[in-house]
């Protein structure tokens, strides 16, 4: 059984895996729309998965200008691998299922937990359950509102973003970049998960 721990902090337990599956994490802490490009919220997302040692490659959960979001996983793995939390959970039963007109919600009773082991709508460090995306609801970059290329955090500048709330993560909510929001990551390699 692995343990995991952050910052000297036990987070979770769980038994050894080799079923393929796809983790989505939330970023410790909110983030404004300025992330320092599209390669400052990647390196977030890998950074705060090595510190609690996920092998998996994970990417943020966004959409810039050289990168729609629904290409970000494989299409191999798009249609048959399902997204879970943290802990294991399902919370969507594919990639494929996030996206488009008759997208899925998600699993209801079922958290997004942040890297540090927190679920992300009840913990108050994200007064606002808002995600950050900047895609259209087919998972495609929508160039005048992704708070220009995540790297503006002003407040006359838009990102498109969507409430938790709704269960849906591709709501087509305009919002000034300098809104602290919830930051996903979503692995896309699923390679090495039989190490751990």
């Amino acid at each position: 059984m692995k343990c995991y721990h952050y910052g000297g902090y036990f987070v979770w337990c769980k038994p050894p895996s080799l079923r393929p599956r796809l983790h989505l994490i939330a970023l410790n802490a909110p983030q404004t729309g300025n992330m320092r490009g599209i390669r400052g919220a990647d390196f977030l997302c890998f950074q705060q998965a090595r510190a609690v040692g996920l092998k998996g490659t994970f990417r943020a959960f966004l959409s810039s200008k050289l990168q729609d979001l629904y290409t970000i996983v494989r299409r191999s793995d798009r249609d048959s691998l399902p997204i879970l939390n943290l802990k294991d959970q399902v919370l969507f039963s594919s990639w494929e299922s996030i996206f488009g007109d008759n997208t899925s919600k998600m699993r209801e009773n079922v958290p997004i937990y942040s890297f540090d082991g927190r679920d992300i709508i009840r913990d108050s460090a994200w007064p606002e359950k808002m995600v950050w995306h900047g895609s259209s609801n087919k998972g495609h970059r929508q160039m005048d509102h992704y708070c220009e290329t995540w790297r503006a955090g002003d407040h006359p500048v838009t990102g498109l973003a969507s409430s938790l709330q709704s269960g849906q993560l591709l709501q087509q909510t305009s919002s000034s970049c300098s809104g602290s929001y919830i930051v996903l990551c979503i692995e896309n390699a699923i390679i090495s998960h039989s190490k751990k």
